[in-house]
């Protein structure tokens, strides 16, 4: 063999090689080469992740995503830009698989089947199912959804939740929250499924929000706010957890940074006040996280 077709051949394994390569790549080691943490978030799940009237992407879960970025400084001894992408619900597992983003931070909950794909952080928040509906409807238990038009977003826990509750229910597949909302000011759905707490939030923001309620008073489900990250990743879903720890650490605490980034979403003068009861239950549910792993990083 030629010293020429040595080289060519050489040169073509290794780029044969790349993709390997670059797929092997950990999430730190590639914020590490490219200063960029690239993350997917909502841009209409308020208060946890949307866009304000500026266009800016903020919420609840974009200030975790700030936290984790801080943590991320520190560990790597240097300035990071986080990089934030607004995704569907059905695009946010496809874009971590292929690696287009490094974690999904919005409203997303646990499940078996996504955990086959992705990898959870700690939860930070609580959500479960509910119904929108109009003020009039009578709609809520089970039995009362049978052949009904209930509008749900495709591969979300809340279309799982409504399939388990009642089978016989019509579900409408809606491309986002918005089209729900419209689909039900017009009267095309008879109910929109989605996080209680967004609903809520959504009532709160509606000047004529006494046309509506939210169905029933005990969620379909019951479900953890987490944090997805790629698969063998686990260097950075500890410092993901990390992050979380030392922010429900520092809010049971009462310390003032983390204090402060709950109640701008959750406080008293909050996007959506928490009454005590469910503030206790909050703090309650975070002592648990604290208490079972209180020798993290020591």
């Amino acid at each position: 063999m030629s010293k020429k077709i040595a080289v060519a051949a050489l040169s073509l394994l290794l780029t044969a090689a790349l993709p390997v390569a670059a797929r092997a790549e950990t999430v730190m080691q590639k914020v590490k080469r490219t200063g960029v943490p690239t993350a997917g978030t909502s841009k209409d799940a308020f208060p946890f992740a949307y866009k304000d009237q500026q266009g800016q992407l903020i919420g609840y879960s974009v200030d975790m995503l700030k936290l984790i970025q801080q943590q991320i400084e520190k560990e790597l001894g240097k300035k990071v830009q986080l990089k934030l992408v607004p995704l569907t619900p059905a695009g946010r597992i496809p874009n971590i698989v292929n690696r287009k983003v490094d974690i999904v931070c919005d409203a997303s909950s646990f499940t078996w089947e996504r955990n086959k794909n992705v990898d959870f952080s700690f939860s930070y928040g609580a959500t479960g199912t509910n119904l929108l509906v109009k003020k009039a409807s009578n709609l809520g238990s089970p039995k009362s959804l049978i052949g009904k038009k209930i509008g749900v977003i495709e591969k979300t826990t809340n279309e799982q939740a409504i399939k388990q509750t009642q089978p016989q229910a019509k579900l409408i597949y809606l491309r986002d929250r918005w089209q729900g909302y419209t689909a039900l000011q017009q009267g095309r759905i008879d109910a929109f499924a989605d996080d209680g707490i967004l609903l809520e939030a959504w009532l709160g923001r509606k000047q004529n929000f006494n046309k509506y309620k939210v169905v029933p008073d005990r969620p379909y489900s019951r479900e953890g706010i987490a944090c997805m990250v790629p698969e063998n990743n686990s260097d950075f879903l500890d410092t993901v957890n990390y992050t979380f720890y030392g922010f429900m650490q520092g809010f049971v605490n009462n310390e003032s940074k983390y204090v402060t980034i709950f109640d701008r979403w959750f406080g008293p003068r909050g996007a959506i006040p928490l009454n005590r009861d469910l503030r206790d239950l909050t703090v309650e549910t975070m002592r648990i996280v604290i208490d079972s792993h209180q020798d993290i990083r020591k």
